[in-house]
C-alpha cells in the first residue's frame, strides 16, 4: 500500500500538472514512497485528493490506459469541497463507494467474536439465553459511548482509557466545526455551527421534529436551508421525512416540511451534547429525556447502511407518532424505538389501527421474540434487522 497524501504533501500537486501520461506521474509518484508501486500488487491511497484537481482527474486516465493499477481516493468532506471549488469527477471512471461509522455488529466481532459468532449463525426467532443477553447489553452501551468512529473504537477496544475516547470524539467535533470554515460559504458558517450544535436539544424534545426556533429564536426556515442542506450533503446530518400515508413508495407520500435531524454517529452526538460516558454505562436515571433520543439515533444509524435510502416516519395531528417506517419489497413496515425495557406507548397502536400492517418492529432492551404480528427486537440486533425480517416475509 503506497499513499499520497496532498494535503500534507504540497509538492505532490506538482506531479499531476506537468503531465496526464500515467507512466510518467507513476515514475514520479515513486520518489514519494518507500513502497514498490507494482500493477496488481500496490494498492495506491490517493488522501485529501480534493486538494488536487489534477490527481482527481488522472483517474479517468488510470483507468482507461492503466487499468492494472488500483487506486483509492479520499479525502474530508470530499463531496462539499469538490462542489465548492467546482471540480469535476471523471464520470464512468471511478466507482463511488458510501462508507459509514463502524456498526455494533463489527464492534461485536472485534469485542467479543465468541457472541459475535452466536448471534451471526442465528437462524430462527427465539430468545437469547441469558448470558447472551447480558453480554450484548453491557458492549452495546460501550458501543453508544464511543459510537462508529474507527479511531475511537479502537481507543476503546484498545483498553486506552475512558478520557482517550473522549479526546478523540472531542478532536473530530474541532476539525468538523475547522472544515466548516474550510469549505462553507462565509454567510453559512455561524448557520451550520449553531444548526450543528443544536442537534442534542432537537433531539431531546418529546416531539422530536425539527423546529428552526430551538437554533435561535425567530430564526426562519430560509435563513437555515442551506446550513441544513450543506451538513446534510457533507454527510454529517440524516434527515427523516414525516409521511402522509403509509402508501408505496414511501418517496411519493413525503412532506418536505417535516422533518427529523439525527447525527450520522451515535458517539460524536453523545459527545456533542456533552453527556457522561459514566451516565450512560451506569444507567443513570437523570438522563431519560436524552435516553429516547440517543437510543432512536443509534438505531437510524443501524438501519441506513441496510437500506436503500434513509427510512421514513408517520405522525397523526399530534396525537400519534411512529419513529420510522421500512419500506421492505411490498410491505411498509412501522418501527417504534424504546430506550429501556418499559414499552408502554399509544403511537403503534394507533397506526396498527388505522392501518393494519402485516408485521411491525419494536426496539427496546427486552429479549427477541414475535408475537401477533410484533417483532420484539433488541436494540443490540438492529444490525441484524432486515436478516431477520426475511424470515418472516418469506
Amino acid at each position: 500500500m503506497a499513499t499520497f497524501n496532498f494535503d500534507k504533501t504540497e509538492e505532490l500537486a506538482g506531479v499531476f500538472e506537468k503531465t496526464k501520461d500515467i507512466q510518467r506521474i507513476l515514475k514520479e509518484l515513486t520518489l514519494f514512497t518507500n513502497v514498490p508501486i507494482e500493477p496488481g500488487k500496490t494498492l495506491l491511497i490517493f488522501d485529501e485528493i480534493q486538494a488536487c484537481e489534477g490527481a482527481l482527474n488522472s483517474l479517468k486516465y488510470f483507468c482507461e490506459d492503466a487499468p492494472q493499477y488500483h487506486i483509492i481516493a479520499a479525502g474530508s468532506l470530499l463531496g462539499v469541497a469538490i462542489q465548492k471549488k467546482k471540480m469535476s469527477v471523471p464520470v464512468g471512471k471511478v466507482q463511488i463507494i458510501q462508507t459509514h461509522p463502524v456498526t455494533f455488529r463489527e464492534f461485536l466481532r472485534a469485542s467479543d467474536y465468541q457472541t459475535y459468532s452466536y448471534v451471526n449463525s442465528m437462524e430462527q426467532i427465539e430468545p437469547l439465553p441469558e448470558i447472551i443477553l447480558h453480554i450484548l447489553e453491557v458492549e452495546y452501551k460501550r458501543y453508544l459511548v464511543c459510537g462508529g468512529m474507527p479511531e475511537a473504537v479502537s481507543a476503546l477496544l484498545g483498553n486506552k482509557g475512558m478520557q482517550t475516547v473522549e479526546d478523540v470524539l472531542q478532536n473530530i467535533l474541532d476539525l468538523y466545526t475547522f472544515d466548516f470554515s474550510k469549505y462553507a460559504a462565509p454567510v453559512d458558517i455561524p448557520r451550520i455551527n449553531s444548526l450543528w450544535r443544536s442537534l442534542p436539544s432537537q433531539l431531546a424534545k418529546e416531539n422530536r421534529k425539527f423546529i428552526y426556533n430551538v437554533i435561535k429564536s425567530g430564526a426562519r426556515a430560509r435563513e437555515y436551508e442551506d446550513a441544513l442542506l450543506w451538513l446534510e450533503e457533507a454527510g454529517l446530518i440524516y434527515r427523516v421525512f414525516n409521511v402522509s400515508k403509509p402508501g408505496i413508495p414511501l418517496s411519493a407520500y413525503q412532506d418536505l416540511s417535516a422533518f427529523k435531524v439525527y447525527a450520522f454517529d451515535c458517539g460524536l452526538l453523545r459527545r456533542l451534547a456533552k453527556l457522561s460516558p459514566e451516565v450512560i454505562l451506569s444507567g443513570n436515571a437523570g438522563y431519560i429525556e436524552f435516553k429516547g433520543a440517543l437510543a432512536e439515533n443509534a438505531i437510524l444509524q443501524a438501519l441506513v447502511p441496510q437500506t436503500d435510502g434513509l427510512p421514513y416516519y408517520w405522525s397523526s395531528q399530534n396525537r400519534a407518532e411512529v419513529d420510522f417506517l421500512l419500506q421492505q419489497g411490498a410491505i411498509v413496515i412501522p418501527v417504534e424505538v424504546k430506550a429501556e425495557n418499559r414499552i408502554s406507548g399509544k403511537s403503534l397502536s394507533v397506526y396498527t389501527s388505522k392501518f393494519e400492517p402485516s408485521l411491525k418492529i419494536r426496539y427496546s432492551m427486552n429479549n427477541l421474540k414475535k408475537n401477533d404480528g410484533l417483532l420484539s427486537l433488541p436494540s443490540f440486533l438492529a444490525d441484524w434487522t432486515y436478516k431477520i425480517t426475511r424470515w418472516i416475509i418469506q
